[in-house]
């Protein structure tokens, strides 16, 4: 590793035994001398000039060889605040008796080991052409395409952490593999504000010699496809229980991060095992979606029959497939209207092993959508597929089906060739039916595996999960769920059935940002019986669209685009505090619900009182919807200021949310 100059090793370095080693005994005793210049006027000394102002100045002329030059140049008032001192006036400090050019360039070069700037997070650096770029570089891979590259880099001010840096060549004009200066800068602006813990996100950048550079972060070790083809020795080292626990984490986790993108109005639009990343420390993380990803910035043309991705086809969304003669190249979502109850993700009951994945032959559907010119893409409803369909494959992993043989599976009864070549095709949108079959078996083995030893309570999820993916793969987009109702679910399951108490990831993405109350009246009721892992969803008759799936893979805030999440959603659920994409409530939501929901609870104060209602339960009621109401929302543990405890009584909104912050405390 290179030694890296900063304030702090410097301050550190620089002391007067340090200088006095440098210098001969009469310059010694010359340091507690009154300084040459100022006519006695000031009574500091020339080692307090080099120990509070020309510590950095006195470093280079050791380097050259000549530190007793430190004196003359007191004497003219020069310090460090001068660096990095102009090649033209480098001459000016008199480094030798007789002009040497040879040493005034020694001198320039040198001064930018210690006038170095150091990338922080979310920083963004325009260095100079002679500056040094503190960045140590570690396992560098070859260039793609011959103009972007990309490596591991780690920073000296962040020990132990490890990076992928992104080299983009800047031009004046765009050109396939780079971007102008401006557009660059205005891409870093629009991802800087992209961040999870499930996610390749920004970290910092910078723009040295003509060359832009990012680093994200986490830098990939492996992806979820080799994994799954053969898992790493550092899983394999793991207690069994902790394995099993760990997959189950992961689900989580990317449900989690899919919501998250969703409620920032993007999607993702390349979801499948190769672009879902791990590291060796084993934290799983959705590939980077944006203008900067490596897709992004090599340039590369749509799909067609000489560059085809069969894994891009075999995790795609039926409707990702069509490819119109005429229109645009992106459609607008339209308005889906809600199923209401049909639509909700409760299944009952969860037990059952049989699965039956909707495929509604409506105006809408994909088979419809394929006979018409105009078809209507949903980018986020796409994104639910693709993960549905890892989500399935992880599942099996559990129970230690391999890839090669759901794959096979898949196509067993698909006697045409897919369009990969000469194999059948294995896609999942074509082979609905052997995927239900799949999700039988898998749900039996589970049935047969769950009990309390060795973590194999995680089986008895598998089954209301493959329930929940079920509904993911629906045919029609407009029969899936949203990823925030999925996130929900998934966790409900996790901490139900699975006992895990206290998962990964713990955040509520919906409602615009925050808890969406969305109702005229909130009363306390006694509780009746119901599930405490059913999820009720109400939804208004009007809903929003998804954005538009783009030219690239992660369109951000197009035209016509806004979040998927449902504005009249109500869930019910366990009562981990969860925290929304800014970490609070949205303060919009709870002002505009907080009058309604107070005045409710008063009116209807007296009347639970008569019923002996618990405090221990919470229920919504609905007046002015036709739509099924929410009922008994158990009330359970509530995570304040990053503790734990059982809350005995009704909880109002706003004590979920006492203190902001990306991610809940784990």
């Amino acid at each position: 590793m290179v030694q890296w100059w900063d304030s702090a090793k410097i301050e550190a370095t620089v002391t007067r035994q340090f200088v006095c080693r440098h210098l001969l005994p009469q310059e010694i005793e010359r340091l507690d001398q009154s300084l040459g210049f100022g006519d006695g006027l000031t009574d500091g000394t020339y080692w307090e000039w080099i120990n509070t102002k020309a510590k950095r100045i006195f470093l280079i002329l050791v380097d050259l060889n000549i530190p007793d030059q430190i004196f003359g140049i007191i004497d003219d008032s020069w310090d460090d605040h001068d660096l990095p001192i102009a090649e033209d006036q480098v001459e000016r400090l008199a480094l030798t008796a007789v002009r040497d050019d040879r040493m005034d360039r020694k001198f320039f070069l040198r001064q930018f080991h210690y006038t170095m700037k150091l990338l922080q997070k979310g920083e963004h650096i325009v260095y100079l052409d002679h500056d040094i770029v503190p960045i140590d570089s570690a396992d560098r891979r070859s260039s793609l395409l011959g103009s972007h590259s990309i490596d591991k880099v780690a920073l000296p001010n962040w020990p132990g952490r490890v990076f992928c840096r992104r080299r983009i060549p800047l031009s004046h004009t765009n050109s396939p593999g780079g971007l102008t200066s401006a557009d660059f800068q205005e891409a870093i602006s629009s991802i800087k504000g992209i961040q999870h813990h499930h996610l390749v996100c920004y970290f910092a950048s910078y723009i040295h010699q003509g060359v832009g550079f990012v680093l994200f972060t986490p830098a990939m070790d492996s992806s979820l496809k080799s994994f799954l083809g053969s898992a790493p020795s550092s899983f394999r080292n793991l207690p069994k229980k902790e394995r099993r626990h760990l997959v189950m984490n992961w689900i989580l986790c990317l449900v989690d991060a899919l919501a998250y993108i969703h409620s920032r109005r993007y999607s993702h639009g390349n979801i499948k095992p190769s672009t879902i990343h791990l590291t060796n420390q084993l934290h799983i993380s959705f590939s980077d979606f944006t203008r900067m990803s490596t897709d992004a910035l090599t340039g590369q043309p749509e799909k067609s029959s000489s560059s085809f991705d069969r894994e891009s086809y075999d995790y795609a969304a039926p409707e990702q497939w069509f490819r119109p003669t005429t229109g645009p190249s992106g459609y607008t979502a339209g308005n889906r209207k809600s199923k209401g109850a049909q639509g909700a993700m409760s299944t009952s009951p969860e037990n059952r092993t049989s699965f039956s994945i909707p495929r509604n032959d409506n105006p809408s559907s994909p088979s419809a959508m394929l006979q018409s010119p105009n078809p209507q893409l949903d980018a986020q409803a796409a994104d639910v597929f693709s993960l549905g369909c890892v989500l399935l494959e992880m599942a099996g992993f559990l129970l230690k089906k391999s890839t090669k043989s759901f794959a096979t599976h898949r196509a067993s009864k698909n006697k045409k060739a897919g369009r990969g070549g000469a194999v059948p095709d294995s896609s999942f949108h074509k082979n609905l039916g052997q995927v239900e079959t799949w999700m039988s078996t898998l749900a039996k083995e589970a049935t047969k595996k769950a009990s309390d030893a060795d973590g194999a309570t995680v089986f008895r999820g598998v089954v209301p999960i493959l329930h929940v993916v079920a509904r993911m793969l629906s045919a029609n987009p407009d029969d899936r769920p949203t990823a925030d109702e999925v996130q929900l679910r998934v966790y409900q399951v996790i901490t139900h059935y699975c006992g895990l108490k206290e998962p990964h990831c713990v955040h509520r993405y919906g409602g615009g940002g925050g808890w969406d109350y969305g109702v005229g009246q909130l009363r306390i009721q006694s509780p009746t019986p119901m599930d405490p892992t059913t999820v009720m969803v109400s939804r208004r008759s009007t809903t929003s669209s998804r954005p538009t799936q783009g030219s690239g893979s992660g369109s951000s805030g197009s035209s016509g685009s806004s979040s998927r999440s449902r504005p009249g959603q109500q869930v019910a659920g366990p009562a981990h505090s969860r925290t929304d994409s800014s970490g609070g409530m949205s303060n919009n939501d709870h002002d505009s619900n907080s009058d309604d929901i107070r005045s409710s609870i008063s009116s209807g104060k007296d009347a639970e009182r008569d019923r002996g209602s618990s405090a221990g339960s919470v229920s919504v009621s609905i007046s002015d919807w036709d739509l099924a109401a929410l009922r008994n929302i158990p009330v359970t543990k509530t995570r304040l200021s990053g503790t734990w405890q059982t809350s005995s009584a009704a909880v109002h909104p706003q004590t979920l949310y006492p203190e902001r912050g990306d991610q809940a405390p784990v």
